[in-house]
């Protein structure tokens, strides 16, 4: 897991909150992190360590050339990975399955697989590599198929691009809509101001450029030169501290970029200080898709993020950068529009269109929040998965998760 909070964690917590009490007792191994903090406050034990070893093949962060290096970083986090997963089995003693929240945890995976010697199941969150690495491929379908007991991913377009031979069940990611004490978050006061004849699109996550912030605000600058009433508004962090001499090194070697300051200065430089509002992290998301009347996620991941669904469930349709949507997570002309990856033409254009024809912000976010009720609910989420461990477990689960 991510040690600061995101998509990925954000979804697990979601799926704990949904089990039945006396269904699933969680317990939490993740890098250091606001993460940590939050899953304490549900009342789950956690035990931080200082990263969690990754081995990256995913359609955007495989490696080659420079990003080779980046393996040094997890041989180095090998020996964390193991500590923490060490004390985890000292200190909790009833452990009856391992959850592993993502692919890219393989080292994880095979550590926890030889640590505990219970039932694993992978989740799977990314679209993977498919036609690069293939040696790699193989690797890590040899990995899956020894150790992982259940593989589980998030939507189709994600269980398309698993090696072949690697058996997936899909489960939805899944949002309550319920109000929870995260609506009592504070958010920036400038969201909730009054609305003028501005159409409102918003962009939710971490501030990254393989989300697609750069051409979040290349659209911004777009729709100001032909005049278009649109306000963005950017919700989000960046996720990691690049000062000191760690830092000047990741920004040296192109591995990552100061996000947050960019923004500011090509608001600066292109004058936007009226067109982009910049909020910054919060809990209370649900302000911010109740304020807002269109989603983009121009991410170069070519996949549907959980901002989608998320805002679908309140009437929002999106903006999405993919080439080849699945219809149990997107429909093109339905639920939103699809545009081109790393176009910020392409996005200003749909955003453009839903500025000319308002029409179908009211149509397309009505056909989003129905897929979102057949496809995202957390209860049929938190539902199959128990089915899953189930399945899975050794041990017999409670009668209350015998089949009705």
């Amino acid at each position: 897991m991510c040690g600061s909070f995101n998509g990925s964690s954000r979804s697990l917590l979601e799926m704990i909150r949904a089990f039945p009490s006396e269904g699933v007792q969680a317990h939490l191994v993740t890098p250091k992190g606001d993460v940590a903090e939050l899953f304490r406050k549900e009342g789950i034990p956690v035990i931080e360590c200082a990263g969690v070893s990754q081995f990256d093949h995913t359609r955007y962060g495989y490696y080659r050339g420079r990003r080779w290096l980046v393996l040094l970083r997890e041989i180095y986090y090998l020996f964390p990975t193991l500590l923490a997963l060490l004390r985890a089995k000292a200190r909790w003693f009833s452990i009856d399955l391992v959850h592993v929240n993502e692919m890219t945890a393989l080292p994880a995976v095979v550590l926890a697989k030889l640590v505990f010697r219970k039932p694993l199941i992978l989740h799977v969150r990314s679209v993977q590599q498919t036609t690069n690495g293939r040696w790699r491929t193989r690797w890590i379908r040899s990995i899956v198929r020894r150790f992982c007991d259940a593989v589980v991913a998030i939507d189709d377009t994600v269980r398309q691009s698993l090696p072949e031979g690697v058996d997936a069940q899909i489960v939805h990611n899944g949002f309550s809509t319920l109000r929870g004490r995260e609506a009592e978050a504070p958010v920036d006061p400038r969201l909730l101001a009054g609305r003028d004849s501005a159409i409102r699109v918003g962009m939710v996550g971490h501030l990254l450029a393989l989300k697609g912030v750069y051409e979040f605000i290349e659209a911004a600058r777009l729709c100001k030169q032909r005049k278009i009433a649109v306000k963005f508004i950017l919700v989000g962090e960046g996720n990691r501290d690049l000062s000191g001499l760690r830092g000047t090194l990741l920004r040296k070697f192109g591995f990552a970029r100061e996000v947050r300051r960019d923004v500011e200065k090509l608001v600066q430089r292109y004058e936007l200080q009226d067109n982009v509002l910049l909020i910054g992290f919060t809990l209370n998301i649900r302000a911010v898709y109740e304020n807002i009347d269109v989603i983009c996620f121009p991410s170069h991941l070519d996949a549907v993020g959980r901002p989608v669904f998320e805002a679908a469930f309140f009437g929002v349709p999106s903006i999405v950068a993919i080439t080849n949507p699945r219809s149990d997570t997107f429909i093109h002309r339905e639920t939103g529009l699809c545009i081109e990856p790393q176009n910020p033409h392409a996005l200003a254009d749909a955003i453009e269109y839903f500025y000319r024809h308002p029409q179908e912000i009211k149509r397309m976010g009505g056909a989003a929040r129905k897929l979102a009720a057949e496809q995202f609910r957390i209860e049929n989420t938190a539902k199959r998965m128990l089915e899953i461990y189930k399945e899975t477990s050794v041990t017999r689960l409670p009668a209350f998760f015998e089949s009705k």
